[in-house]
């Protein structure tokens, strides 16, 4: 038996003036490969995660979704993340 899933974060500093995004993917809890949109490419964080890297890294059109993230899925819904953040502090 064993777990397999996947996060994607967006990370917002001073509004959307700085915005950084993380797809990552984990199995049995441990991080194994990550896209972060401040590298711009997706990066092994275990030996497990490394074919998968070199797999997407190859896709153009794989890594022209991840790059393109910041701007359709974090900058897009900030409206949606800020209203409801804002008013909770």
């Amino acid at each position: 038996r064993f777990l397999e899933y996947s996060t994607s974060e967006c990370h917002f500093f001073n509004g959307t003036e700085r915005v950084r995004f993380l797809d990552r993917y984990f199995h049995n809890q441990e991080e194994n490969v990550r896209f972060d949109s401040d590298v711009g490419e997706f990066r092994a964080v275990t030996e497990l995660g490394r074919p998968d890297a070199e797999y997407w890294n190859s896709q153009k059109d794989i890594l022209e979704d991840e790059r393109t993230a910041v701007d359709t899925y974090c900058r897009h819904n900030y409206g949606v993340v800020e209203s409801f953040t804002v008013q909770r502090r």
